[in-house]
């Protein structure tokens, strides 16, 4: 029963509250009209959903917008009111559509900290996962008052200062963010009181980048003094996590990583996350490492900083561990390694003539029994082997044994990250001339074709190149391959795998390939018989010119060697149509024309080729590129002329 009487109490007085505010305007004195807002203030506090339900039914909120001057003593709790409905996301709009902002952004102006404080949180509030109330406070030019305030007040300790930088933070965070991401914590706050309080969000990953508030935001400087704000205040946790988000927010955009580079956040960001010891802590600094990570200036700059050095202590710490917040730093940290060897500058640092101790620990990796530390372990030795010196080193010193053990464990139902990842690093310490010798003689060759059988195209496009990269000028083994029927048959079949370009396009040039570099009778006839003709004669009309070339070379040794073998497969094919083509275009490159005359001089010695030919009316087409300003081509011309006009 006084539960009953003390909720018909409540409803009394709201109800009268809310009446009176309503006539405030006219006839309310200020002691009334202060009693009035007191209550609003306590019967929100008890429910503030349905207190901000009875506050819209009533049209209260377009009274406040008079309320909201510099000079009522009732100003601070006018706003104070606002930022708590503002709490509700159905109150949003209302309070936009009542023309709050542009009273709230005017009091930005004002000097008393209680009013800005307030004032502060309701735009923060009404910005929270709000289009309308972003645009509403971009029109009324709010986030430029209150950078000028963060800029002023950034070196300032004290407790009061610290109030109203975090509250001014939170607001500026919530306007230049429209991204809900499921990332633990959410990326907007809302203003309850003078501290923030963080939300759990669980729902699906929606990203909508708001790039214009944030371009907005950078070029008014704000991220120089965030930084500085990140290096004063690291101590107060409140303003270090809106830094953290404000980072988060702001460091997608190219534009800002340019200026994120001119800062000390590197520097800064290490220090912070050794202190930390909390895992949502460090997730929180995570999610901003990994986009300034992309920028490569930064990412030697977080090398420098001694951020490796972290994240392999992280490695080291959770790599036994079955945690699940251990396993997911883990991953984090072993994944940004591996994005920090993606620069040149930070990988060669790192690299250090392959004696640095962190290439060392990254190999320790490899033959580790996770998943996570294999791939991570691969995928940084493909990373490291982005030059000739790194490669041969990495060769010479027993890396590709290491490679092929990582790839022999993951044969039968084998981890496809770990497959794609070794498959990465082979290929990449193929390239130089030096190692393809050295890496077929130690069966790379033999250990990439045991994943023939593999249906997954990125295992399939890293294997095709792998074996592109060592046959290149190795006769020997491309006439082994090339002979090795299960492969050119696995070949042609993914010559037609129309869903994944690269596949089919590494396959094409797989099959040119065995072809340029064996001059092999025995891998022509093999590569007839599996139907792998048709393919090579469709590779010529590739929109690439390195593959319209290959496969023309392919297809001139092709009826130098073996005419007679692959006559019909040539004329079912319409090579000779695709020629003319070829020739007739203006916008074919000048090998394509030299080649494809070469081809022709080649096909004429097949009678029925040489009709095709005749019919063609070749001879006119050759005769125009006789002045053609490459002097190659226009000798070729002549050439090609010629030889047509004996066989005519």
């Amino acid at each position: 029963m006084p539960l009953f009487l003390f909720t018909i109490s409540y409803v009394d007085n709201l109800s009268d509250a809310l009446k009176k505010l309503k006539i405030t305007t006219t006839d309310s004195t200020a002691d009334s009209l202060e009693g009035c807002l007191d209550c609003l203030l306590q019967a929100l506090a008890q429910n503030n959903m349905e207190t901000s339900e009875k506050i819209q039914k009533s049209g209260v909120l377009q009274v406040f917008a008079s309320l909201l001057t510099p000079q009522s003593s009732c100003t601070a709790k006018v706003a104070n009111i606002i930022a708590e409905v503002a709490r509700n996301e159905f109150m949003r709009n209302p309070c936009v559509d009542a023309a709050l902002i542009p009273p709230l952004v005017q009091l930005l102006n004002c000097k008393d900290q209680e009013v800005l404080l307030q004032t502060g949180r309701a735009l923060g509030n009404i910005c929270y996962d709000s289009h309308e109330g972003r645009n509403a406070v971009d029109h009324a030019g709010g986030a430029h008052i209150v950078v000028d305030h963060i800029r002023s007040l950034c070196s300032k300790t004290d407790p009061a200062s610290e109030k109203l930088l975090t509250v001014f933070c939170g607001m500026l965070m919530n306007y230049s963010n429209e991204n809900v991401l499921n990332l633990g914590y959410s990326p907007q706050i809302l203003l309850f009181g003078v501290s923030m309080c963080v939300t759990e969000g669980h729902g699906a990953i929606e990203i909508q980048v708001l790039d214009t508030l944030q371009s907005q935001l950078i070029n008014m400087g704000v991220i120089p003094t965030l930084v500085k704000l990140l290096g004063i205040h690291c101590q107060n946790a409140a303003l270090m996590e809106m830094c953290l988000v404000a980072f988060g927010n702001l460091a997608e955009l190219e534009s800002s990583k340019e200026q994120f580079a001119y800062t000390n956040i590197a520097e800064e960001l290490v220090k912070l996350f050794k202190k930390q010891i909390e895992h949502d802590k460090k997730e929180m600094i995570f999610e901003v490492l990994a986009p300034l990570a992309e920028n490569d200036v930064i990412k030697l700059q977080l090398v420098e900083a001694g951020l490796v050095e972290c994240l392999l202590e992280i490695v080291q710490k959770t790599v036994d561990s079955d945690k699940e917040e251990d396993i997911s730093e883990l991953k984090t940290a072993s994944d940004l390694m591996v994005l920090l060897l993606l620069g040149d500058e930070s990988m060669q640092k790192l690299f250090e003539g392959g004696k640095g101790s962190v290439f060392q620990r990254v190999l320790s990796w490899i033959p580790s029994n996770s998943h996570q530390l294999q791939l991570a372990g691969a995928l940084a030795i493909a990373n490291f082997a982005r030059n000739d010196g790194n490669c041969i080193h990495m060769v010479d010193n027993g890396i590709v044994q290491k490679l092929m053990d990582l790839l022999d464990r993951h044969v039968e139902d084998g981890n496809v990250t770990v497959q794609h990842a070794a498959l990465s690093a082979l290929r990449n310490l193929a390239i130089p001339v030096v190692n393809k010798a050295k890496m077929l003689s130690a069966g790379v060759a033999e250990a990439v074709l045991k994943f023939l059988r593999s249906e997954m195209p990125p295992v399939q496009f890293k294997l095709l190149g792998t074996l592109r990269m060592l046959i290149d000028a190795q006769a020997e083994a491309a006439e082994q391959l090339g002979k090795n029927v299960k492969l050119v048959e696995r070949l042609v079949e993914w010559c037609e795998a129309k869903d994944h370009a690269g596949v089919m396009g590494e396959s094409n040039r797989l099959l040119s390939a065995l072809i340029r570099h064996s001059k092999s009778k025995d891998v022509i006839r093999t590569i007839v018989q599996s139907g792998g003709i048709k393919h090579l004669v469709t590779m010529a009309t590739s929109e690439h010119v390195i593959m319209q070339n290959e496969a023309l070379v392919a297809l001139a040794l092709i009826a130098a060697l073996e005419l007679v073998t692959a006559e019909k497969d040539l004329e079912n094919a319409q090579l000779v149509q695709i020629l003319h083509r070829l020739l007739s275009d203006d916008r074919s490159a000048p090998e394509i024309k030299y080649n494809s005359m070469v081809l022709i001089c080649a096909l004429i010695g097949s009678e029925p080729l040489q009709k095709e030919v005749q019919s063609m009316a070749f001879l006119e087409v050759v005769s125009k590129l006789r002045s053609h300003e490459n002097k190659t081509v226009a000798q070729q011309a002549s050439l090609t002329e010629q030889r047509l006009a004996v066989e005519s």
